[in-house]
């Protein structure tokens, strides 16, 4: 097996040697440059995969300040020997991560210790579908994506300067099939809405993008412990998704934190017929990148047994599964029913404008999320919180197959 880069991997899958948002990094680099360099930024969940790619990015522009947030300490050390060794941040810039729960209480008493910041970058997520296997999981999912984000955005309410807040969003908000896509889309609503940003100087903006490969828990991270753990790559059938590299992935969140127009999010302009793509030729792309052939099975057992004796022949075991577990769609799409894109001057995205709305129902619904976690005498059922978003998002669409990607290889 060949010894590759992750980044010759995401290239591989991604089927592009240059980044797809390149050229509108380039031509507005210096745009960029004007509205970063000696600027406070605050990066919320920046060890995470998007989070410390986008803060790599950030670092190289000159800020004044950049303060990165993450419950991760290990993820956080990881980034800044990243940075150091790199030598992206000037002397000029202080520099320093925090090991804090963004809606924590010593958060807020950071924020209040801190001159206000101009940009506050929140990637603080549970961001998986598996987070639908239970009650639990489902409520640490809401708390962070819904509860903690309105907490923490009304502090962030009450600095008096001028701010730009923005919060990455997913490609699964627009016409939600999961609670995991439902939870970030009404987290569009809350960051959008003018009755939690109140200060008329505070701006918003959001994006919605592709998976990224091999971020932190995903798909493509699994196949390379699979290869390490000698174990069978395992991916479902017939499943459409597009896929953008850790790189391109802060390309596309600083083009819409820092020139996306106020109450819009970003989506790339991917074409369907070029870039979408199925998991299946996804594993054989990252087998074939590391010099193995794909041998395709439908059989767990089969697949497990035959590991050792496939790669003595320069092969691989691929077990193809069906794709029956809850929350799941065929295929990926960025726009959902009645959004409609503008056009902002650059060819690798577009902007999708939030129709705001009153955030009553959507606070409401925090705060009934916040009362099933502090209150535990109180009886909590998948479907109670399903028929709730129901409420919210009348063309929710969730899909309930009573099967969790934890059951599955």
């Amino acid at each position: 097996m060949k010894d590759i880069s992750i980044d010759r991997l995401a290239s591989a899958v991604t089927n592009r040697t240059v980044s797809f948002f390149q050229n509108d990094f380039d031509s507005h680099r210096r745009e960029l440059e004007d509205r970063i360099r000696d600027r406070r930024v605050l990066v919320i969940g920046g060890a995470g995969s998007i989070g410390s790619a986008t803060v790599r990015l950030v670092s190289q522009f000159g800020p004044s300040v950049l303060h990165v947030v993450d419950q991760n300490e290990n993820d956080l050390a990881e980034l800044v020997r990243f940075l150091r060794n790199q030598a992206y941040l000037p002397s000029s810039t202080d520099f320093r991560t925090l090991p804090l729960d963004f809606g924590s209480e010593l958060m807020h008493r950071f924020l209040i210790d801190e001159p206000p910041y101009d940009f506050v970058l929140n990637f603080a997520a549970l961001k998986h579908v598996r987070s639908e296997k239970d009650v639990y999981s489902l409520l640490r999912m809401f708390d962070v994506n819904l509860v903690k984000a309105a907490r923490f955005l009304g502090w962030i309410s009450q600095q008096r300067s001028a701010c730009r807040y923005f919060c990455v969003s997913t490609d699964k908000a627009a016409n939600p099939v999961n609670l995991m896509g439902a939870s970030k889309r009404l987290m569009e609503d809350l960051i959008f809405s003018r009755e939690i940003l109140t200060n008329p100087t505070h701006t918003a903006s959001s994006a919605r993008f592709a998976n990224v490969a091999f971020s932190k828990g995903s798909l493509l991270e699994s196949f390379l412990k699979r290869l390490e753990n000698r174990q069978p790559l395992a991916a479902p059938k017939d499943t459409l998704r597009y896929f953008i590299s850790p790189y391109e992935s802060g390309q596309i969140c600083l083009l819409a934190t820092f020139l996306a127009p106020d109450g819009h999010l970003l989506v790339p302009t991917f074409d369907p017929g070029s870039n979408l793509v199925d998991l299946e030729t996804v594993a054989v792309r990252v087998l074939d990148a590391l010099g193995l052939e794909p041998r395709i099975y439908e059989d767990e057992t089969l697949a497990r047994r035959k590991v050792e004796t496939d790669m003595l022949s320069g092969s691989y075991p691929l077990l193809l599964t069906p794709l029956d577990t809850s929350g799941e769609k065929p295929y990926e799409e960025f726009v959902g029913n009645g959004e409609k894109t503008a056009d902002i001057g650059m060819t690798s995205v577009q902007a999708v404008k939030h129709h705001r709305k009153p955030i009553r129902e959507v606070m409401s619904f925090i705060e009934t999320i916040d009362g099933m976690i502090m209150h535990p005498e109180t009886s909590v059922t998948k479907s109670a919180i399903v028929e709730n978003v129901r409420r919210l998002l009348p063309n929710f669409e969730h899909i309930e197959t009573g099967r969790s990607l934890d059951e599955k290889v």
